[in-house]
């Protein structure tokens, strides 16, 4: 399986036969990042109403998308294109500086044996349920600049409390990314011991079921649009 870190909170993974998932793609203008011009097979969102994290619009192709938040109330799990996902509800920052907070669902998904957690667009301490929700998850796509999603503190007991093999990343602040009301990724990398910090020093990281670490490796990937 290849993970490519789009920007913000958007990858693409690309399987082993070729099938390709796209996660929250946002909106270029807002976000600040390039176009998406990968064509995918699959975009899961996390919600409909938010443009930094919904745009499966603006991706080519025509691909089946999925709305987690709509997943989360309904369904729970479904299977597309042989891959299974499962959503689950989430909030976000109930203390929102900027606007009100809008629901939205976080969610994970299987390729190739290798099990992927996304954090959607949270803004809260994961409850029971929620954290129990990602229990299992070799790969983290982390929420890693703070307010107005998971603050750092709460992220940490999360990872510390499923341990992922691997965290990635996501929605801080980089020389792209518009918004200014983020952290650079040096705040989220404090909470951990510089051995369990590697920088790929690229966009795009292949991963397998035997090459997983054993214990919980922090993996900084760089944006490609």
């Amino acid at each position: 399986m290849k993970l490519k870190w789009l920007g913000h909170a958007a990858f693409l993974i690309t399987s082993e036969a070729g099938l390709r998932l796209i996660t929250d793609p946002y909106t270029p203008e807002k976000a600040g990042y390039q176009p998406i011009t990968d064509i995918a097979d699959i975009v899961i969102i996390s919600s409909d109403n938010d443009s930094f994290h919904c745009r499966a619009d603006l991706i080519p192709g025509q691909p089946t998308v999925l709305n987690a938040l709509t997943l989360a109330q309904t369904d729970k799990q479904r299977v597309i294109h042989g891959v299974p996902i499962r959503a689950i509800e989430a909030m976000e920052a109930l203390n929102h500086k900027f606007h009100d907070p809008d629901q939205n669902g976080m969610y994970r998904f299987e390729i190739d044996g290798l099990h992927i957690g996304h954090l959607g667009d949270m803004g809260n301490r994961l409850n029971a349920e929620q954290t129990a929700f990602f229990q299992g998850v070799d790969v983290l796509l982390a929420l890693a600049g703070g307010h107005p999603t998971l603050e750092l503190d709460d992220l940490k007991i999360l990872i510390d409390t499923i341990k992922p093999k691997i965290v990635i990343p996501m929605h801080f602040r980089t020389l792209r990314y518009k918004p200014r009301n983020t952290f650079w990724i040096e705040s989220f990398l404090s909470y951990f011991d510089d051995e369990l910090i590697h920088f790929v020093c690229d966009y795009e990281v292949e991963l397998t079921t035997y090459r997983l670490p054993t214990s919980t490796q922090i993996m900084v990937l760089t944006h490609s649009q």
